[in-house]
């Protein structure tokens, strides 16, 4: 009999985030991500539910709206500079910026154009105002150590560097 997704289970899994309207891929992991399910909530609650009962080898398409976990686009978070006035560093598209306001709130903003002028970030989660569908390839399961039960996940598994396509968005 074969394993099946079920709590206090190891999983190892890829997934793509694509742009249900696009078709883009948005994300890509393309090093297997591991969890226990049932201890961590590593995705969305409607993505850990169809991943329940599942075996090796399937591949699920779950449709999400980034709507009802991040909230809608906020345009007020979206600031375009003169490129002088930013650091080196940070222009190129895709680069995150961590801000913090007076009240020691933090928030990242992502470079998503820039041009000879100019530089635009988003504070806006990049699946908000958009709906997307989760395309998740199951890999492995198997029962999970009680260590790993205890730590919510792998013990000692570190991912390799370079595997994780970032497309602009």
């Amino acid at each position: 009999m074969k394993d099946t997704i079920q709590n206090n289970k190891y999983v190892e899994l890829k997934y793509k985030v694509v742009d249900e309207k696009t078709g883009t891929v948005l994300v890509g992991v393309d090093f297997p991500i591991g969890y226990i399910h049932g201890a961590n909530d590593i995705l969305a609650p409607a993505i850990m539910e169809e991943l329940e009962g599942k075996i090796v080898g399937e591949v699920i398409s779950v449709p999400f709206d980034g709507d009802q976990i991040y909230g809608p686009r906020d345009e007020s978070l979206v600031y375009t500079d003169s490129i002088g006035n930013v650091p080196e560093e940070y222009r190129e598209l895709g680069a995150t910026i961590l801000t913090e306001n007076e009240k020691g709130e933090q928030r990242s903003f992502i470079v998503t154009r820039v041009d000879d002028k100019t530089l635009t970030v988003d504070g806006n989660n990049p699946l908000s105002g958009r709906k997307v569908v989760f395309n998740l390839d199951v890999l492995t399961i198997r029962d999970a150590t009680a260590e790993e039960i205890d730590a919510g996940g792998p013990i000692n598994v570190e991912p390799e560097i370079g595997n994780y396509s970032k497309v602009p968005i």
